[in-house]
């Protein structure tokens, strides 16, 4: 599977930051086309085509695939309902039609960018300076979460005082702050205490720290793959983790989620390819898991009680599919879906540059400051919806959120493009929150 997608490899170009600079490819190999065919992609000489949007001139930056932005900016739109409860909306996401949800298309294409943007560096100025961008980036993601770790703390404070709802705090585990406040600022700036809502941008900072150390295995992707392998089978197998100051380690288990960054990080850097006869083969097997999700979703896990009779194996399989420890279903699915997303939908896709895609794009293209912006605004939405369960609310707060998060997108991409209006050099570096 691993393979196969690497020949379906999604663009080289997702990561670059100049509106001029063309996308090529830098390596010959022969990729099955979307019919299964072996196409050819000419070494070193063809730029990615250059789509226009003319939905918002100027802030799309169009010389990369735009699947990639899209994606990304509809998981942003997903983290947002989803943080909302009872959002007539969140029925949508990603996580109610397969056994992952949008935290590993986030994962999976930050190793697929970092694997495009610092594998570039790695090639053309060594290890040391590969490394130094991938530690700079992950310290602008550990600055950005604690800025939004105090913005958080003071709005959820805030509200549970207002509104006498200590339940916040209980929910959200900042709790802790009232009974032993400069404990937890401390625990906070050394990442070991994780509220719930901020436990996504520290994954991603550890994951950077660990991508800079294997930097110079991306030559050798096949012992890259099999260490990455082998860390998340024994992290899963022994129970390994970084501490947390509440007890129980992470979240999210950055052992385990190393595997899908660094397979991310292959399929862009050393794509392989993927044998003709086999594709058939992977379609019907990426389908089927397809369907096993929904099924699992809709049909078996809502009938937790009445399958009380299984075997008690058989019920540990189908119901304990952590999320913590990235379960073997969740990458599959995730694995799955993206093998679906290469061969379905064409790189160049003319709705991707339509005015309904526009929107989605531009906030993937500034992931970070719409990711933050998008925890602050849900525990307004949250806030008000509580408020008021109308229909009227539902519209106000999901019409206000996806403006208030287009226009985030949008002021970013005008300074950056203000930036390099300037003739400011910058890195290209993957933007994703963390």
């Amino acid at each position: 599977m691993i393979a196969g997608l690497a020949g379906h490899r999604l663009s080289r170009c997702v990561a670059q930051d100049s509106l001029t600079a063309p996308c090529v490819h830098p390596s010959y190999s022969r990729v099955p086309g979307s019919d299964g065919n072996m196409t050819a992609i000419i070494q070193e000489a063809a730029p990615a085509p250059m789509l226009q949007s003319p939905a918002l001139p100027g802030l799309i930056r169009t010389n990369r695939d735009l699947r990639i932005d899209f994606f990304r900016g509809l998981s942003l739109w997903w983290i947002f309902t989803d943080h909302v409860p009872a959002d007539v909306l969140g029925v949508f996401s990603i996580r109610n039609f397969a056994l992952a949800d949008a935290t590993e298309v986030f994962v999976l294409l930050a190793g697929y960018a970092g694997g495009i943007a610092y594998g570039g560096t790695l090639r053309s100025q060594g290890w040391m300076s590969a490394g130094a961008d991938v530690v700079r980036r992950a310290w602008t993601l550990y600055i950005a979460h604690i800025f939004l770790f105090v913005i958080f703390a003071a709005q959820v404070g805030m509200s549970a005082t207002k509104l006498d709802r200590a339940d916040f705090l209980d929910e959200i585990h900042l709790n802790v702050l009232g009974e032993a406040p400069y404990r937890a600022l401390f625990e906070a700036l050394t990442l070991h205490f994780q509220p719930a809502y901020l436990n996504i941008l520290p994954l991603y900072v550890v994951l950077l720290l660990l991508f800079a150390l294997a930097l110079p295995l991306l030559y050798r992707p096949g012992l890259l793959a099999g260490l990455s392998l082998a860390l998340y089978v024994a992290a899963r197998l022994f129970s390994f983790n970084l501490p947390s100051w509440t007890g129980g380690g992470w979240f999210f288990n950055p052992f385990c989620w190393q595997l899908l960054f660094m397979m991310g990080a292959i399929l862009s850097f050393a794509p392989g390819e993927v044998p003709r006869r086999l594709v058939p083969l992977f379609d019907w097997c990426a389908v089927l898991f397809v369907v096993f999700g929904v099924l699992m979703q809709w049909l078996v896990w809502p009938q937790v009680v009445s399958l009380a009779w299984l075997p008690a194996g058989l019920q540990h399989a189908l119901f304990d599919v952590d999320k913590a420890g990235l379960h073997p279903f969740r990458l599959i699915s995730i694995l799955s879906l993206t093998w679906l997303v290469a061969r379905l939908i064409p790189k160049g896709a003319r709705w991707l540059t339509s005015w309904a895609a526009n929107p989605f794009v531009l906030a993937g293209q500034h992931s970070l400051p719409v990711f933050c912006a998008g925890i602050f605004l849900a525990f307004l939405g949250r806030l008000a919806s509580e408020a008021n369960t109308g229909w009227a609310m539902q519209v106000a707060v999901n019409v206000s959120g996806a403006a208030l998060l287009w226009a985030v997108g949008a002021v970013a991409a005008w300074y950056a493009n203000k930036g390099r209006a300037k003739g400011r050099a910058r890195a290209p570096e993957p933007e994703l929150p963390p």
